[in-house]
């Protein structure tokens, strides 16, 4: 593997609230991540110091083996895009592309042309009249146009609405294959980039809790469902992660995969076995109160 990130020991305060607690994590050349958590994770907390927009506490991050503070050859390699994103005031939209240009030795025009007419951006208007679905597809426009070799989005499409999103996931895709680059989507519309993504990080209060490839993650739990006596039964000495009950009805969602031999027996007692879609994974292992973390402690660094 060819490591472009790595974050050793790295925990981030700001005051008396632990952003990030001793988090250690590889990002590989060429990949796709998602990383994923609730509101208060530590996910733009990351990726702001990872791109040299923050200082940690304590701990390392390098990119490309450098530390990536006040250095030029390692920030120009990167672009992080997010939600709320800054322009100098007065800039119009025209102009805002055109600094990225400058700035972004891989910056591909005529991608960042195709992607103004898929979105209709109204090059001549300042940034701050944009709705914030322009705003969110200017952004999106910079973040895939530069072609940096590491690209963060910090859920900056959340502003477009669904039309708008399925084309910057098809775009996306589109531009990944023909020239791939390490790129990190953070969302809370987990199922929606699901697709997209080949490995998975979740943080859950400041920590790793999670990081596998998608293909690993998305069979790591099964819901079962029927009579409360035989779900019961079957969730015995299982690692149960979310249980509800209707009458004399049952479902758990359960930690571990099904085999084929098992499913049939499951399916001669009455259960219905059905996958868990990876927000209702995410979702249910960072509930709060949950003391069993999947992946805690095994996070690298």
């Amino acid at each position: 593997m060819n490591t472009v990130v790595e974050v050793n020991h790295l925990t981030k305060r700001y005051g008396a609230t632990l952003a990030l607690d001793d988090v250690g994590l590889a990002l590989e050349k060429d990949v796709i991540y998602g990383l994923l958590g609730r509101n208060g994770a530590g996910k733009t907390t990351l990726m702001s110091m990872i791109t040299a927009q923050a200082f940690p506490t304590s701990g390392a991050v390098k990119v490309y083996g450098e530390e990536p503070y006040e250095n030029s050859r390692v920030l120009r390699r990167t672009c992080f895009v997010r939600e709320n994103q800054k322009y100098p005031d007065g800039v119009k939209v025209g102009h805002a592309l055109a600094m990225a240009r400058l700035f972004f030795a891989a910056w591909d025009q005529s991608l960042a042309d195709r992607l103004v007419a898929d979105f209709q951006l109204p090059l001549h208007k300042p940034v701050r009249r944009l709705s914030r679905g322009q705003l969110s597809a200017v952004g999106v426009t910079i973040g895939m146009a530069a072609r940096a070799e590491i690209t963060f989005f910090d859920e900056p499409y959340l502003g477009l609405d669904a039309a708008a999103r399925q084309t910057f996931y098809d775009r996306l895709l589109e531009d990944y294959a023909d020239h791939p680059r390490t790129i990190v989507l953070s969302s809370h519309l987990i199922d929606e980039v699901a697709s997209l993504l080949e490995r998975i990080v979740v943080l859950d209060g400041g920590r790793v809790v999670m990081d596998e490839s998608a293909d690993d993650a998305r069979g790591r739990a099964v819901n079962v469902v029927g009579a409360s006596s035989a779900v019961e039964a079957f969730a015995a000495g299982r690692e149960v992660i979310h249980t509800e009950r209707l009458g004399r009805v049952a479902s758990v969602t359960v930690l571990g995969r099904l085999e084929g031999e098992e499913r049939a027996r499951l399916a001669a007692r009455g259960l219905e076995v059905a996958p868990v879609s990876l927000q209702q994974l995410i979702v249910r292992i960072t509930e709060p109160g949950r003391s069993a973390r999947p992946d805690e402690g095994r996070s690298r660094g």
